[in-house]
């Protein structure tokens, strides 16, 4: 079974600060209109989902993780390091020596998202 999210809207207190933050984490522009103080702000990606922002009064945490798919160029563990050094936290490692696992971190928002092994750690794995 595959799933494909069309679009990804996330309520936070601070819309465009967010989505800073997500563009850096996907290499991904934001919207070439939108600016500090915008109630929505998008992360514009290619052939896939448009991640909206959306400002609200207070803190807003989603409920479901968010998975995401690591560059492929790049180890787990180069991505982990990445993604905490842009300023998420660490919350659970559920990573195994033989490779296998996740790790979960929190953006600056608190929402949570899931790190799963990157394409060339599961093409070293195949035989």
């Amino acid at each position: 079974m595959v799933s494909v999210l069309q679009n990804v809207a996330i309520d936070c207190a601070d819309a465009y600060g967010l989505a800073g933050f997500w563009s850096e984490v996907t290499g991904r522009p934001l919207h070439p209109e939108d600016k500090p103080g915008d109630h929505e702000t998008q992360v514009m990606l290619p052939d896939g989902p448009l991640l909206y922002f959306n400002q609200v009064p207070e803190r807003k945490t989603i409920k479901n993780r968010i998975h995401l798919c690591l560059r492929p160029e790049t180890s787990r563990e180069e991505e982990v390091e990445r993604l905490l050094g842009l300023g998420a936290a660490l919350v659970a490692d559920h990573r195994k020596p033989d490779g296998s696992g996740w790790v979960i971190l929190a953006d600056p928002e608190g929402n949570e998202f899931c790190v799963l092994r990157s394409e060339s750690d599961r093409a070293a794995m195949s035989p």
